[in-house]
């Protein structure tokens, strides 16, 4: 080893003699300056920070240009209040994206990964609620903290609420008060406009409306409440009225209030004692002013079971076994307002236990169910039903519900998961139950795929019941006895045995108070069930699948029409035959 290597003791000397020279150094640079040494340590620091951010600057300009995009230091940028305001703080910190200018015209966002989707679908989101350009920038970790510590500036504003709140006081007075659509008229003559919301929301509940319509016409606004699927002319109100309505509803259920010559589609929560009713809200431009639809869902509503729906008897025991079988598809048909989605949640109800994972595709989610996971449709960002149905056999359920197939792209990934190990529920749009088969084969769908695919086909229409209090006997004319006598006279044998011919009597509602003098109250449905059997299977195989052919084999095997059913149904009291072949002939 070389003499002429230094020694630890020497490294260690020479250390101590730099350590010595540094403090001198900063001693001296103290005393001229005459500050104390730990300001000289501090000025060191800060000047080693700026040097830091610089560079950090810099490498984010550099990744602006790699991403071909512009790049902004937001260090001193000026920002105003309305420019936070569109990204919450949380929502801001979760993406790490601000924004930094807005106006009417133009809204740019910040973020330190632009190449993030959901800054992106932001970014869009923005532009269409603002009608306005849009630009992305890049900003750094140090923009990106000055802004928001900016957010801690903003004054604290209480957030509007969707939510409307009915206290039971106000439910109380509604309800002592209104007893028919007359008293409702009554109540708002003598109210002031200022609660007009609260008093139609009230008395919908009170009534028991699905819907309520504000309809703008040339001499004045009616307002229609939708009962039992019949619409019914409930109030009018003055134009003055109307104009703060429309308001108050728009603010509620976050629609652009002075945006009037467009549709707008929204929603808000009626929070009540005993459970939450959603009201869906469409806003639609009409020649006298905006139409206003609020379609109300109950969400605590119970009875979603389907012998109260009027599902029963050997229709009902061949749902339950189609229903428990781990596989395949059970499609339910009817037009819009027949009951489909909820026999889909009423067989959900059935099925779902312990041990079966079960989710669903909606449009929108009408109902929260516990123990099952809902999914709902967004078509603005490309999540349709094809594409969700995909995402949900990708979270292994047994069980999988679809609002509705209406292409083949959802049809044959429907059809494929049936055929795989799914349970697969859904709607479709026809005149009966036949009318399945011929509409998924004009969609393109194969036969021999449908064939072992299909389980169940459910037709059902909803019929109003009479109302109990003031039921009465109903004599018949001559036209209906015959549509009486054909349809009894195509009934199965075994069916015809459960009837009493000889004695049958129909019924009907004279009108009361109860049912506001309509004469029915509440609705039922009517059903008409099939199975694929191998005869039927058999037809789609071969090409036999004409809407008749396919009706007559189903009650070659013991299905019961609406229609038949629905005259079941009548001589039990519990609906009119004028509604039965109202809906179902």
């Amino acid at each position: 080893m070389s003499s002429n290597l230094p020694t630890i003791d020497d490294l260690l000397k020479k250390n101590q003699k730099q350590e010595d020279v540094t403090a001198d150094a900063k001693q001296r640079i103290a005393s001229a300056l005459n500050i104390s040494s730990s300001e000289v340590q501090e000025k060191f620091k800060k000047k080693i920070n700026e040097v830091n951010l610089k560079e950090k600057e810099y490498e984010t300009m550099k990744l602006a240009q790699r991403l071909h995009l512009p790049h902004i230091d937001l260090d001193k940028f000026p920002i105003s209040h309305e420019a936070l305001k569109q990204i919450p703080r949380t929502e801001a910190q979760r993406l790490k994206t601000v924004c930094f200018f807005y106006d009417q015209d133009e809204i740019r966002i910040g973020a330190m990964n632009p190449v993030n989707a959901e800054v992106l679908d932001l970014l869009e989101q923005l532009q269409d609620k603002n009608q306005a350009e849009g630009g992305l920038y890049v900003i750094s970790e140090n923009s990106f903290n000055r802004v928001m510590r900016l957010y801690d500036n903003l004054p604290e504003v209480k957030p509007i609420t969707k939510d409307v709140n009915i206290s039971v006081e106000d439910l109380d007075e509604v309800a002592s008060i209104i007893t028919d659509l007359n008293s409702f008229q009554e109540l708002l003559k003598k109210r002031s406009t200022s609660d007009i919301l609260t008093l139609f929301l009230g008395a919908a509940l009170k009534l028991d409306a699905s819907d309520i319509h504000v309809e703008a016409e040339k001499d004045q606004i009616t307002i229609r409440f939708r009962l039992d699927g019949i619409l019914h002319d409930a109030a009018e109100i003055p134009r003055s009225a109307y104009e703060r309505l429309i308001s108050r509803i728009k603010l509620v259920a976050s629609l652009k209030i002075n945006v009037t010559d467009k549709p707008q589609d929204g929603r808000f929560t009626m929070r009540l004692p005993d459970g939450d009713v959603d009201l869906r809200v469409s806003t639609m431009p009409t020649v006298f002013g905006e139409s206003v639809v609020m379609r109300l869902l109950h969400q605590s509503r119970e009875g979603l079971d389907l012998d109260s729906m009027g599902l029963k008897g050997a229709a009902y025991a061949k749902l339950r076994q189609e229903i428990e079988r781990p596989s395949g598809m059970v499609i339910t048909t009817g037009p819009t307002g027949s009951g489909k989605t909820t026999t889909m949640y009423a067989i959900m109800k059935i099925i779902n236990k312990p041990g079966v994972k079960i989710i669903t595709l909606e449009d929108p989610v009408e109902y929260r169910m516990e123990g099952i996971n809902q999914s709902q449709v967004d078509f603005s960002k490309g999540y349709d039903f094809a594409k969700g149905l995909k995402s949900i056999l990708r979270q292994d359920p047994d069980i999988a519900m679809v609002g509705e197939i209406r292409d083949l792209e959802t049809a044959e990934t429907a059809i494929q998961a049936a055929l795989t190990g799914h349970l697969i529920l859904s709607t479709i749009h026809t005149n009966n139950a036949a009318g399945v088969i011929p509409r998924f084969l004009s969609m393109g769908v194969k036969p021999f795929l449908l064939a072992p695919a299909l389980n169940a086909v459910i037709g059902q229409r909803l019929v109003r019941r009479i109302c109990p209090h003031c039921i009465e006997e109903e004599e018949l004319d001559i036209r209906t006895l015959e549509k009486v006598g054909k349809a009894i006279e195509n009934m199965s044998e075994e069916v015809k045995k459960s009837l009493d011919i000889e004695n049958f009597k129909f019924y009907k509602g004279k009108g009361c108070k109860e049912c506001s003098g309509i004469g029915y109250k509440g609705r039922i449905g009517i059903f008409e069930i099939f199975s694929i059997t191998p005869e039927i299977e058999k037809m789609i195989l071969g090409g036999r699948t004409s809407e008749y052919d396919i009706q007559q084999a189903a009650i070659n095997n013991g299905m019961v029409t609406m229609v038949q059913d629905g005259i079941i149904k009548a001589l039990e009291k519990l609906t009119t035959l004028e509604e039965v072949f109202r809906v179902a002939e």
